[in-house]
């Protein structure tokens, strides 16, 4: 696939210009984390080339400087909040993310409870972190929370706050998702690095939206598809203009708090060192961007997408209609429709010829595979298949998996694991491929043309399997469906 992103440059700017920023504030910085610290796969779609875990590999070039603190809403513990991609509720996360910092040489000083008001979940959440030997504090609500400046930065306020003693340059404070209460915490910790006679400052690190990439830019406005559940929007940094005369974006959240940051800020620090939100940022990544066209034709697609992943929520929940019609408006404003991809119109095409569900492919070279549902094969394990197969260089007729591999586990489906569909999901047809494999060189090719197809967009004429979607995105294939199911039934697995 093409490269726009350049990480090797991301990593030696943003390291560069956050160890700048610590020394504005004399040696001490605390810098909120946005967005995806790990895995951040919306940033590896829109900038080919962004590896997921980039933003980490910068931190660890800082490891000897930085020290973690993760902030997590007692609410979230109270309601079970999960994080929809990995699956997991927000606690689990939080000792997932202290494995990976420490695994990583990086020290996380404390978890920090945040919004705690004696919620039954958060007190067994703390007590089960005092037993793994982790460091936890307790943060409270404040009332007239966040307008209320002068009871916020007083001792009934953030003073009453519990301090995390760090030790490091560089802390960087993390959570498992928004609401959790970095801003706030960052805040405190400074209010109480004052009182102690330490200087500290604040910074924001966030990827999106791009600051200096322009309003329309493709890049930004896939950031408001990503979004689009939360109604928001980027806008220029009116406080920005009138600084410096010059225009920024940034998101219209943080727009509408920055005076409310900026007071807060005020009175910790006797005066704001920030302008504008913008200011506030450390964000490099545009400077970055190697292939400005691939990464505007890669922003385009992943605002389709969400299209379509809106309208399949839809279809599933019957909730979201609003959604739809914002991302239509999106679509719009990008100058694209839902039949952006060409292998919507293929994969249509393709079932309308053979009257079964079908699938489609863009391959790296930018031909267009399909394939279709078989007596052996789903459409998506048809069509993985066929791509493999065009990849590798194999003819498209040949028959690469043996029926010594596929007819046992057909068997074992429908004659004990009691499914009515004999065909091979994805998952299955792999390790048929796998097993084949041992004494098929043409398995074998196949099987190492997996990783080409990583970043590849497929389109099914359907709403395919839960397990089909997750294998398919598991091995880095973008997925979209149209937005119906194969059968008319009430209930859809």
């Amino acid at each position: 696939m093409r490269t726009g992103f350049d990480n090797d440059k991301y990593i030696e700017l943003q390291a560069e210009h956050i160890r700048e920023r610590v020394g504005q504030f004399g040696g001490k910085l605390y810098l909120e984390f946005g967005g995806k610290l790990f895995d951040d796969n919306h940033a590896s779609r829109v900038l080919p080339g962004f590896e997921p875990d980039v933003k980490f590999r910068m931190l660890k070039s800082l490891a000897a400087d930085v020290e973690v603190i993760i902030a997590i809403n007692a609410n979230h513990i109270e309601k079970n909040k999960a994080r929809g991609d990995l699956g997991i509720t927000y606690d689990e996360d939080v000792l997932r993310l202290v494995d990976l910092f420490r695994s990583n040489g990086m020290q996380v000083a404390a978890v920090v409870i945040t919004q705690y008001a004696g919620q039954g979940a958060a007190d067994a959440f703390r007590h089960r972190l005092a037993d793994l030997g982790i460091a936890c504090k307790l943060h409270y609500p404040i009332e007239g929370y966040p307008h209320d400046v002068d009871l916020i930065v007083s001792d009934e306020g953030y003073g009453k706050n519990e301090y995390v003693e760090t030790t490091r340059p560089l802390v960087v404070v993390t959570a498992p998702g928004p609401g959790s209460g970095k801003l706030a915490t960052c805040l405190s910790q400074i209010y109480h690095e004052h009182k102690r006679g330490i200087e500290a400052g604040y910074a924001k690190f966030e990827t999106f939206p791009v600051w200096n990439l322009p309003l329309s830019h493709p890049v930004n406005i896939a950031y408001e598809a990503a979004t689009a559940d939360l109604d928001d929007a980027n806008i220029i940094d009116s406080f920005h203009l009138d600084a410096y005369g010059k225009t920024t974006v940034n998101y219209n959240r943080d727009v509408e708090a920055f005076p409310v940051v900026r007071a807060l800020m005020q009175k910790i620090l006797g005066e704001s060192p920030y302008q504008s939100p913008t200011d506030m940022g450390v964000n490099m990544v545009g400077f970055a961007i190697s292939d400005d066209d691939a990464c505007r034709e890669a922003s385009r697609m992943e605002i389709v997408r969400r299209y379509f992943a809106a309208c399949e929520q839809v279809k599933r929940s019957g909730v979201g209609s609003e959604q739809v019609d914002r991302l239509r408006s999106i679509m719009q404003k990008a100058g694209i429709d839902k039949n952006y991809s060409p292998a919507r119109s293929a994969a249509l095409t393709r079932e309308q010829v053979t009257g079964s569900p079908a699938g489609a492919m863009i391959l790296p070279d930018g031909s267009v595979v399909t394939g279709k549902t078989s007596t052996r094969l789903g459409c998506a394990s048809s069509l993985l298949m066929n791509a493999l197969k065009s990849v590798s260089g194999i003819d498209m007729d040949l028959e690469i998996i043996s029926d010594d591999a596929i007819e046992p586990i057909s068997k074992l489906k429908t004659h004990y694991l009691g499914s009515k569909n004999p065909r091979l999901h994805t998952d299955e047809t792999l390790m048929a491929l796998s097993i084949t494999s041992a004494t098929s060189e043409s398995a074998s090719r196949a099987l190492a043309g997996l990783g080409q197809l990583r970043g590849c967009d497929a389109f099914f004429s359907v709403i395919i399997s839960s397990t089909d979607e997750e294998v398919l995105r598991r091995l880095g294939i973008n997925v979209c469906c149209e937005p119906k199911f194969e059968r008319n039934s009430l209930f859809h697995k």
